[in-house]
């Protein structure tokens, strides 16, 4: 039994299905908050084990395109209300994405969220992603049929970072209820203080470049080819490549359209929250993933934290493997575990106030 599993109290008034819930951030948000999570759906198999172990709820291995309305409903209380959270892969959508468009199977992922909330009819919707979803004509067309089913919507993009998560992450979130009016409680309704990469990591065990904690294996990164541990030891935190000597600079940063890009092979700061943590953070090369004092790339287990899960959160069973790629995937992708806790609260704090 889990951690989760041994220490969770749940409230019965809101029961949840997390669609697309990946390695458990939301979910573990979400009890947290108080919020009693059913059912975690995935088509991954990856995320079985960190889903299961670390949470109370069951894991269903399907595509969303197969999962049909009593997939959803596990005999649970039937009094609750009902909860279902839809936060789609968000890569489609994303600012780092030029190429995406309708043609992109996850583009349409939103149209079987509605499919479910008709099929399933709901209380409560919540679904978060990446803010260029708002301008999309599917993301209208899900706000518009929310409506038309006589769901209260609200959404707006938020920076986590004003909720205490160690990391500027910008993201849409909606909430939709049948009760009434709904909204996401702003920052000053908590007593969160701000987070920095310092508060976050500095206390975990050092690392070179390359090596694993032999008590941790989620903490170990990646290697370092020659040329860049010389741009990282002539990297600073919060720099850039300008910073460098010519010779070091990459042949594609001297081109006019890579001049556009000087976060890369960059350095975090202490005393300031991470930059978003994408499904890449674990190379040096793939953003501002250098740690901010040690000549390497953060850990897959800094990147977590920087994620709010928490330090003993586990992602794979003792003495596996580990696939950076796969787990980097899990953790980008993942709701912070401190969002689905402001979303949780501000849910209950809606039912307290609507729903006798």
């Amino acid at each position: 039994m889990g951690i989760a599993k041994k220490h969770r109290s749940f409230s019965k008034k809101v029961n949840a299905v997390d669609l697309f819930c990946g390695a458990g951030g939301l979910t573990r948000g979400l009890e947290k908050a108080g919020i009693y999570v059913s059912l975690g759906i995935d088509i991954d198999p990856t995320c079985r084990y960190p889903y299961t172990v670390n949470n109370n709820a069951k894991f269903l291995l399907k595509s969303v395109h197969d999962v049909i309305g009593s997939d959803l409903c596990d005999g649970s209380d039937k009094k609750a209300l009902k909860l279902l959270a839809g936060c789609a892969p968000c890569q489609t959508f994303s600012s780092y994405n030029q190429k995406a468009d309708s043609s992109d199977k996850r583009w349409w992922l939103l149209l079987e969220f509605t499919r479910l909330i008709e099929e399933l009819s709901p209380e409560l919707v919540t679904m978060e992603n990446v803010p260029g979803l708002k301008n999309q004509n599917v993301f209208r067309e899900f706000v518009k049929e929310l409506q038309q089913k006589e769901y209260h919507v609200t959404y707006d993009v938020i920076n986590c970072a004003e909720y205490g998560l160690p990391q500027n992450r910008n993201r849409l979130v909606l909430l939709a209820s049948k009760l009434g009016p709904i909204s996401l409680l702003p920052p000053d309704n908590f007593s969160f203080k701000r987070k920095t990469v310092w508060d976050t990591i500095s206390k975990l065990p050092p690392l070179k470049a390359g090596e694993i904690d032999p008590k941790d294996s989620m903490h170990q990164c990646s290697a370092l080819t020659a040329i860049n541990y010389k741009r990282m030891l002539q990297s600073k935190p919060g720099g850039t490549w300008r910073d460098w000597p010519k010779g070091l600079i990459a042949k594609c940063h001297r081109k006019e359209s890579g001049k556009t890009y000087p976060s890369v092979y960059g350095r975090m700061s202490w005393d300031k929250p991470s930059p978003t943590i994408t499904t890449q953070f674990f190379g040096f090369g793939n953003g501002r993933f250098g740690h901010p004092q040690q000549d390497r790339a953060i850990s897959l287990r800094e990147g977590a934290m920087l994620q709010s899960f928490p330090k003993n959160y586990k992602f794979v069973p003792t003495s596996t493997s580990i696939n950076k790629k796969a787990l980097g995937r899990l953790i980008g992708n993942a709701v912070p575990v401190k969002l689905g806790l402001i979303i949780g609260k501000s849910i209950l704090k809606h039912v307290e106030v609507t729903h006798v």
